[in-house]
């Protein structure tokens, strides 16, 4: 038996979700960022991007939650994903290579989330059970 651990992370800039893919369950974890769901407007004659940036305290809590782990894939619907992926890649060596792959994905239900990892990293049928 593949004595691997997998997670799969769905994330935007409000929450991750994650679940960690075990022989005999999916385990999930949700992180939610502090900051607010706000999107900030930029205005014309003004210096900035008008993009709040990186909330390294979330991706920092959202890392903390993948201790264990031997092999990630990151999902979700906009940059977010993009985002912890640098944000791994700059502060994180060990994580980051951790991580297979990054996808972009809407907004899946949680099985469906479960499934795509099962799928994605070939478990196992006798893992499958529960979920």
């Amino acid at each position: 038996m593949n004595d691997k651990s997998y997670a799969i992370i769905w994330i935007d800039h409000r929450e991750a979700k994650i679940f960690h893919i075990s022989a005999i369950d999916a385990e999930p974890v949700i992180v939610y960022s502090s900051a607010s769901g706000r999107h900030l407007q930029h205005k014309a004659n003004t210096t900035g991007s008008g993009h709040k940036g990186v909330d390294k305290e979330f991706f920092e809590r959202v890392i903390d939650a993948l201790v264990g782990i031997d092999l990630l894939l990151v999902t979700g619907p906009a940059n977010a994903k993009s985002e912890l992926n640098n944000y791994i890649s700059s502060h994180h060596a060990a994580m980051a290579k951790k991580i297979s792959a990054v996808e972009a994905l809407d907004h899946p239900s949680d099985s469906a989330l479960v499934a795509l990892a099962r799928k994605f990293f070939k478990v196992p049928e006798g893992m499958r059970e529960a979920v």
